[in-house]
């Protein structure tokens, strides 16, 4: 399985969120992170990833007589490569996409399953704007939202920080009339 297909995936995709930013967990804390999947499926899951390379394992105890592996993230290799995204067909994104929003409600609705959620101290937002822009303005603005974005990437876990979702989505709605 290729990378693209294996990031396509909803559980898959949680499975990297939850090791995003150093985090190193067992498959128990992960299934706990993921309570709507089946611990069954979490564990295949985190077997694929392992396989492919995407997980490893950064530990291991044993814990009631079974070995536990903790396992982090290598973030080098969840990543779809932009030569790799760029040949992708409408198929492939379509899917992409679905999972992508799959993952995301699935998320969302985690957050507000637990009992201490409140979206408006998390200042949870979902938001859509529709905007017109050149081909200039849009590569300014996705420069821009880069420059915002990138350097928390770096940021690990810490007792004063929250791990947030940030899903920015762009497409153009509607195609410049031809001259």
């Amino acid at each position: 399985m290729d990378t693209l297909e294996l990031l396509v995936h909803p559980v898959r995709l949680r499975i990297v969120h939850a090791l995003s930013g150093g985090r190193h967990l067992t498959t128990s804390q992960l299934c706990d992170r993921v309570p709507d999947v089946s611990k069954a499926t979490v564990y295949r899951h985190v077997g694929l990833l392992a396989d492919a390379g995407i997980l490893e394992v950064e530990g291991e105890e044993r814990v009631r007589g079974a070995v536990e592996r903790r396992y982090r993230l290598r973030r080098e290799r969840a990543v779809i490569d932009r030569e790799t995204a760029m040949a992708v067909q409408p198929e492939e994104h379509r899917r992409g996409f679905a999972a992508a929003m799959t993952t995301l409600i699935a998320e969302f609705n985690a957050y507000l399953d637990r009992e201490q959620a409140d979206p408006a101290a998390d200042s949870v937002g979902y938001r859509q704007h529709a905007i017109w822009l050149s081909p200039d303005e849009l590569a300014e603005m996705i420069d821009g939202m880069r420059g915002a974005i990138a350097p928390q990437l770096a940021n690990e876990p810490a007792p004063h920080r929250s791990q947030y979702l940030l899903s920015p989505i762009l497409f153009p709605i509607e195609q410049p009339p031809q001259e």
